[in-house]
């Protein structure tokens, strides 16, 4: 078990960890594939496009440099697909909302910190109601640089003061667990988007606590966060 006074902050990535909403992703980008004129090979691309933002997208994409305003329509466009296809399907995962609970009757400061543009995160977010377990939000558009950079993580450290060394990301992504690493922070693979084994052959792996499916059974035991009743 980790001592509880290691632990001072949880950092929650959005897509495909709160909640199962990758492959609404997915579905959105398929959608959008024809659009665009191009074929891709489908794993490959969600493996590399995961944790990223659609300015770091669209380009590598695409394969060329895009405007402002052109990446503003096509990053809207997708976007838009995707909130649509999610919006009559959003749930927190399993256990969640009691970690989170944990947490804070505990003391543990909680943010979230996912490449999502403000329309998604207000949807996930305030659809459900979850603002009082995220004082901190970093999203997509509070950043220069998407996953696996650890800018979003370590603005999520610094805005709730602590360091990055007392903070537990939960993450899906091959980005957002390198991208955990980076910042130096210890993390849970929730295997969303890859499997154990996947998680496992990543390159930088030390820094990883636990992987499992989603949050609930005895993980908040495992990170000594007891019960809340």
């Amino acid at each position: 078990m980790i001592e509880l006074t290691l632990i001072d902050a949880l950092i929650f990535d959005m897509d495909g960890t709160l909640v199962d909403s990758m492959p609404y992703h997915e579905k959105a980008w398929e959608l959008m594939f024809p659009e665009l004129g191009v074929t891709v090979d489908r794993f490959e691309f969600f493996t590399w496009s995961a944790g990223l933002t659609n300015k770091e997208i669209f380009p590598r994409l695409l394969g060329r440099d895009l405007s402002p305003a052109e990446l503003g329509v096509l990053a809207g466009r997708k976007e838009a697909l995707y909130r649509d296809c999610y919006r009559q399907h959003m749930k927190v995962m399993p256990g969640a909302i009691e970690l989170l609970t944990r947490a804070r009757v505990q003391g543990v400061k909680t943010a979230l910190g996912t490449a999502a543009p403000p329309e998604n995160i207000d949807l996930v977010i305030g659809g459900m109601n979850l603002h009082e377990h995220f004082p901190v939000i970093v999203g997509g558009g509070d950043v220069k640089n998407g996953k696996p950079d650890p800018e979003i993580f370590l603005r999520c450290a610094e805005k709730m003061s602590i360091e990055p060394a007392r903070c537990i990301v939960f993450e899906d992504t091959p980005a957002g667990i390198e991208a955990a690493y980076r910042a130096g922070m210890r993390c849970v693979a929730i295997t969303t988007t890859l499997t154990e084994a996947q998680v496992r052959a990543l390159p930088n792996t030390s820094h990883l606590i636990e992987c499992v499916p989603d949050f609930s059974g005895a993980l908040a035991e495992q990170l000594g966060l007891s019960s809340a009743t």
